[in-house]
């Protein structure tokens, strides 16, 4: 939260600006303690921010002073308007620091430039006409001949009119010939400055605007005069009531207001109420920036589909302006082709049918972030799939022309020579799917000619002929033997006929001969039957038409068509082949990566369809997203593929269609999901750690740059001097920045390199810019004996010693440890010793285990030894022939030996106790007692006395005492007890109340207990009072007195049962009375609110 901080040197003034002229507001701001620049915004009204509307009529400028640390802030307001008028605002911030101030801006319309002589500057004029400008009199007045009059002492009327009171201001005027009386008023009141009035009540009062960010917390403080004094915080004139949002503070005169969690709902004017007076501040709440979340995906297109931008922002309800190519889009400005839509933190923008005007850079932008992508659109690009062909047909047959296109959504209109077909009862065009027909029933002359079907948006067309054929009878009786006209319609091969899966075929077969032949066609050795079924055969006059409907591979093979008839006979064959689009392609996976693209490969589909795959289109999408990115529109024909422009660190996944000449495949499974990602930099700071006869310890650091990939580990590599000829000395990663290369020859020079490695690959290498020798390195032993171990190591009988002593030599030196001398041979202290130090461990130390320990490393004939010292103590025994020396009057003296065992430590002291014969129960004479004998005082005359001693050591007190052998009795003497007289004392009092009645306040229907308590002897009598009325037997009260304290229970207590109740206790020496206020209210549930 910023704080609220004077930092303005100066303030902008209000000001009266004349319409048409220029006014220059000025602000300056010391810098000096500032941490970091300021900031300043101008503003206009509650939010409007000026530095967006800075042009021709809103200038502003900025200049710094380097000596003083000042910055001064100016805004120029060129030809001011009317509507320049109105409340204005300066608001700078610097980091934690932040200052506003407010001021105002009138516009007044244009006057004549005031004259020396002030009646002249109130003289209206105008000669336009009589309807322009001000009234002008003084053409009718008789011109005078001048007379020199004695010069008057000059007089200044506005100091008169300021000092007269209002019902004088036309007297006035009057005598000084003032005839412009609106205009006097009007600069008579701004001359006129009104002081400050001094508050009694404030000492500092509120400043005059607050600003603080939503959901931060503000403090709002004012310094009363009387510390005692009540305040009240209003909000837009309604009083606020302290709870968890709004917290009440006062310290001394300050009184502090703070509001926590600021949303937009605080955004108000406050009030600090004291007695009589008031100060008023408004509190200003910002927004906090709105981030994108979700960026926006680059979109890859054709003509006609549409297209979504998506975005995601931080919260619900946020403002998000679209852009294209730098220029906004608006509802009224996109009209029907963009649309906008809002779904909780989803922002879309949608293009119904994309055009080639839209490609461009569109952007997503918020008040606190950004994102872009870029719109790409391309030409759809039309395929026949099957053109029409020409037809002869006889009259009453039936035409059909008959094409295919790619695309299921493409319309089109058939035309004969030129003209569009009109369809009627006789005519009929339709379009199922991908396929266009137009049928003509019962043909005629008239309808030969040339025929085309033109599709709707594409510049090209499909054009076949109708030739009729007319039929001259011949009546007399003839045979001719059978004919088989057939014409598969193919390519290639003659009598191959090429289908789609999912197609219908219908081949078309003409067959002459008379009288008619009979027609048998069949598959192989099966004969195909003329049944109604998928497939059949459909026989009519001289027309046999094979038909299969919804071709399948199983239809593929041989076909054979035989005609017979008394003349003769005849035979035709013909290969149906079945065609369809390819399987998906196969095993989709990435190879490798980079920081932006990777390498995709594929496996070719197994089923090609029947037709030779042409190529394969490619789609991406991020993993967890839904929306797949078409990466190519032409057809790609390598089972490669480099995918490029790609974000480092996400993961995406790839897919595949095959395309033939019949279509596009499925898409392949998805591929595994990968990410694009740059090999790591280099290893820092390779060095050699260790080097011995046959290995040598590299240490590095890890790469500076790394991304998102991360590492995997390491690989080292080594050569020797001068060969290029590098070995890898690891099998697997290596995940730490350490390794131990071994089996190195000896006195070898070797150069050495490592690698990191990630999924992008090998990083460069990081190479010892000098070769090692390969040799051991000697090194003179020496012990480093911790801090702790130089002095003697005491541990506790049972306690665990754990010694780790660390050395250094080389090569590897033998290490000895000795007891007192010897050599540690005691299997109860175990020793294990690695290459860089020695540890020595007890699991439960014994006192035997005392003693000096040495530590001794050697290599060849150089050592280092080193001596620990270890003593194991614990409790001592009691002390011994503890007895009683002497008694004399209140006193014994006791004398004892040290005990026999000290705990292998020297004994620090003696604990003394003494127990009276009669109760036996022990107390404390003396603690830490030095000596061995101690003189006990203050017994008691008459009893006999026992003692006992503890010993002392580091371990603590002895388990056993040394109780003393004799006691000490304590003989009385001759003494007289003077007991004094006893004298009543007189207890009685007067009533007196020490804890009042409390003013309450209660909820109706649930009990109540009102409490006070008193003293006074003898017992008072207690009356209780409600509104100065004695409460008698009511049931509705209970009356308790228990140890004085007096308590009044009501019953499930209602409105009626509020009041003033008392309390008085009465005795013979006087009386006393409390009272307090009972408040009752009703609850209304909130079933009760509602229906109100």
């Amino acid at each position: 939260m910023s704080e609220l901080s004077g930092i303005f040197v100066l303030k902008p003034e209000s000001v009266t600006a004349t319409k048409g002229k220029d006014v220059t507001f000025m602000a300056k701001v010391d810098s000096s303690k500032l941490l970091r620049k300021p900031v300043m915004k101008w503003l206009k009204g509650k939010w409007l921010d000026l530095g967006s509307k800075a042009g021709k009529h809103l200038q502003f400028k900025e200049t710094y002073d380097r000596n003083t640390k000042i910055y001064t802030y100016e805004m120029s307001i060129i030809k001011v308007v009317d509507g320049d008028a109105g409340g204005y605002r300066c608001e700078v911030t610097s980091k934690d620091k932040c200052d506003s101030c407010t001021f105002e801006v009138s516009v007044q319309a244009v006057q004549e430039e005031q004259q020396d002589n002030i009646l002249e500057a109130f003289k209206r004029s105008g000669d336009a006409g009589e309807d322009a400008g001000d009234l002008d009199f003084s053409a009718l007045l008789k011109k005078r001949q001048k007379k020199h009059q004695e010069v008057k002492e000059e007089v200044d009327v506005w100091e008169i009119l300021k000092a007269a009171k209002p019902c004088d201001y036309e007297k006035i005027a009057f005598e000084y010939g003032i005839t412009d009386l609106r205009g006097m008023l009007s600069r008579l009141k701004k001359m006129k400055k009104v002081e400050p009035k001094k508050s009694d009540a404030f000492l500092r009062k509120l400043d005059a605007a607050y600003s603080v960010d939503k959901g931060k917390r503000i403090q709002l403080t004012v310094e009363v005069a009387d510390p005692d004094v009540p305040v009240k915080w209003l909000k837009n004139g309604q009083e606020i009531k302290p709870s968890a949002k709004y917290v009440f503070e006062s310290v001394g005169n300050k009184r502090t207001l703070t509001i926590n969690k600021c949303n937009l709902s605080d955004d108000a004017a406050y009030e600090c109420v004291v007695g009589e007076e008031k100060c008023f501040t408004e509190v200003f709440v910002k927004e906090p920036p709105i981030t994108i979340t979700k960026l926006l995906d680059d979109v890859h297109t054709v003509v006609g589909e549409k297209v979504e931008f998506e975005v995601e922002v931080s919260e619900e309800g946020a403002n998000v302006k679209w852009m294209k190519d730098g220029v906004e889009l608006t509802k009224d400005s996109a009209g029907s082709k963009y649309r906008f839509k809002k779904d909780g933190k989803r922002h879309i923008l949608i293009i119904n049918e994309a055009t080639l005007e839209d490609i461009g850079m569109y952007h997503a932008l918020t008040n606190g972030g950004e994102s872009q992508a870029e719109l790409e659109v391309e030409d759809k690009e039309l395929e026949v799939l099957q053109s029409i062909a020409d037809l002869t047909v006889k009259a009453t047959d039936q035409a059909v022309f008959k094409c295919e296109v790619s695309d299921e959504k493409v319309t089109g209109k058939w035309f004969k020579d030129g003209v569009e077909v009109q369809a009627s009862d006789r005519i009929k065009m339709t379009h199922i799917g991908r396929t266009h027909k137009l049928t003509i029933d019962d043909v005629k002359s008239s309808d030969a000619g040339d025929y085309s079907f033109v599709p709707d948006g594409y510049a090209f067309s499909l054009s076949a002929k109708l030739n009729f054929l007319e039929i001259k009878i011949d009546y007399v009786p003839r045979q001719d033997p059978p004919k088989i006209h057939l014409d598969a319609g193919g390519s290639g091969n003659k009598n191959t006929i090429i289908v789609v899966a999912g197609n219908k075929l219908r081949l078309d077969v003409e067959i002459t001969g008379e009288p008619a032949p009979t027609v048998c066609w069949m598959k192989g050795d099966q004969v195909v039957s003329e049944a109604e079924g998928r497939v059949r055969v459909e026989t009519r006059k001289t027309l046999c038409s094979f038909v299969i409907e919804g071709a399948e591979k199983e239809d593929e093979g041989h076909y054979s068509i035989t005609v017979t008839n008394p003349a003769g006979e005849d035979k035709a064959q013909l290969f149906v082949k079945i065609v369809d689009v390819p399987n998906p392609p196969e095993n989709v996976k990435c190879t490798s990566v980079g920081e932006d693209s990777a390498i995709i490969t594929w496996d070719p589909p197994s089923f090609d369809g029947g037709v030779p795959v042409k190529g394969y289109l490619m789609e991406r999408k991020k993993v967890g997203s839904s929306r797949w990115t078409k990466l190519n529109f032409d057809v790609y024909e390598s089972n490669t593929y480099d995918a490029k422009r790609m974000i480092e660190g996400v993961l995406y996944e790839m897919r595949v269609f095959a395309v033939n000449g019949i279509g596009i495949s499925q898409p392949s499974e998805n591929s595994k999901p990968f990410m694009p990602i740059a090999p790591t930099s280099e290893p820092c700071r390779l060095t050699v750690e260790d080097v011995t006869d046959s290995t040598c310890a590299l240490k590095w650091r890890p790469p500076e740059k790394i991304g998102a990939g991360g590492i995997d580990g390491y690989i080292i590599e080594y050569c020797k001097e001068g060969s290029n000829d590098w070995v890898q000395a690891n099998e697997g990663l290596v995940g730490m920045s350490q390794y131990r290369v071994k089996g190195l020859p000896v006195g070898e020079k070797m150069l050495f390199r490592v690698v990191a490695v990630n999924k992008a690959g090998r990083s460069p290498p990081a190479v010892l810019s000098q070769a090692v020798t390969i040799r051991e390195i000697m090194e003179n032993p020496k012990i480093r004996v911790p801090r702790n171990l130089r002095s003697k190591l005491i541990a506790r009988v049972g306690d665990k010693v754990n010694l780790v002593i660390p050395f250094q030599g080389k090569p590897r030196p033998v290490v000895n440890w000795f007891k007192d001398g010897a050599l540690l041979e005691d299997k109860s202290v175990g020793t294990r010793t690695s290459e860089v130090d020695t540890i020595l461990f007890i699991r439960s130390a014994e006192r035997t285990h005392s003693g000096k320990y040495t530590l001794s490393v050697q290599i060849e004939n150089m050592s280092d030894s080193a001596d620990i010292h270890i003593q194991v103590v614990e409790k001592p025994g009691p002390p011994i022939a503890v007895h009683v020396t002497d008694v004399w009057g209140f006193n014994a003296a006791l004398e004892w030996k040290q005990p026999k065992d000290d705990g292998n430590c020297e004994i620090i002291g003696y604990t003394i106790q003494k127990a009276d014969m009669k109760t036996k129960e022990w107390f404390t004479v003396y603690e830490h007692n030095r000596r061995p004998s101690c003189t006990v005082s203050d017994l008691v005359m008459g009893n006999e006395f026992s003692f006992r001693v503890y010993s002392e050591n580091i371990c603590g007190l002895s388990e056993e005492p040394g109780v003393s052998k004799n006691t000490a009795i304590i003989s009385k003497t001759g003494l007289d007890l003077k007991a004094p007289a006893f004298k009543e004392k007189d207890i009685k009092s007067s009533p007196k109340f020490t804890a009042p009645l409390v003013d309450r306040s209660v909820v109706a229907g649930y009990a109540a207990a009102i409490s006070c308590a008193v003293r006074g002897f003898p017992k008072p009598k207690i009356v209780w009072m409600k509104n100065n009325m004695i409460l008698g037997e009511d049931p509705k009260y209970l009356m308790q007195n228990k140890q004085g304290v007096l308590t009044l229970n009501i019953r499930k207590p209602s409105l009626f049962d509020g009041g003033k109740y008392s309390c008085r206790a009465i005795n013979d020496l006087g009386q006393d009375e409390v009272e307090c206020k009972l408040e009752v209210r009703v609850v209304q549930e909130k079933g009760e609110g509602v229906k109100k």
